[in-house]
């Protein structure tokens, strides 16, 4: 029984330094129901770890906050996280997505290290960003191409440009065709066909996988 308890301090961080993601697909006060490299939904109070060594700290209806080898991330419902080492983003060649209560697929993701949320759209030909998201991250769009595009409100103008690259979790795209239009919307980054296209999209249920392909 002493073996035990003096081993199992000391496994439980090792376990941490191995890449890890964790996805959160379930959200309540003091708990959090998260997906740990693809195995089964596993529920967590506040508190406890997980048999891969991640710690749930706190949880509410709105995000969850985790700990791996004491580094402390927030998570909301959907998001997903890749970890390795020291909870540091570990390097991927793909990523899980999971789908919310209205069926959509939402990341948060880096354009140019310019931290962005993005939301998977099959029906958007490019990455489009509005021009505020653009200047956040450092994006010229004016020395791009002019071009007007159709949207659900009519006619508008965008410019045409080429994105130095594109980081998910761990998943990262260089030189990557976009759209930035004027003004305020879309909201979000609309994760368009031309980063889809490079990467092979595996629908699970409302996991999403997708893995890149170049």
């Amino acid at each position: 029984m002493r073996t035990w308890m003096w081993l199992l301090p000391c496994l439980m961080p090792s376990l941490a330094w191995a890449e890890t993601q964790v996805n959160i697909v379930g959200l309540f006060q003091g708990k959090a129901i998260m997906v740990i490299n693809g195995g089964k939904p596993r529920t967590l109070a506040a508190g406890e770890f997980s048999p891969e060594g991640i710690r749930l700290v706190a949880a509410s209806s709105d995000k969850a906050v985790i700990e791996v080898d004491g580094v402390r991330r927030e998570l909301g419902m959907g998001q997903a996280i890749a970890l390795s080492g020291k909870g540091a983003m570990a390097g991927s060649s793909s990523v899980t997505l999971y789908a919310d209560s209205t069926g959509h697929h939402f990341a948060d993701g880096y354009i140019n290290g310019a931290s962005l949320r993005f939301l998977v759209d099959t029906g958007a030909s490019a990455i489009v960003m509005n021009s505020g998201d653009a200047k956040y991250a450092k994006i010229d769009y004016k020395s791009g191409t002019p071009v007007s595009v159709q949207t659900a409100n009519g006619v508008a103008n965008a410019y045409k440009v080429v994105i130095g690259n594109v980081r998910l979790n761990g998943l990262i795209l260089n030189q990557v065709d976009a759209l930035v239009m004027e003004g305020g919307s879309p909201a979000v980054v609309l994760l368009g066909m031309s980063a889809l296209n490079r990467m092979e999209m595996k629908r699970d249920g409302i996991a999403l996988t997708l893995t890149k392909k170049y």
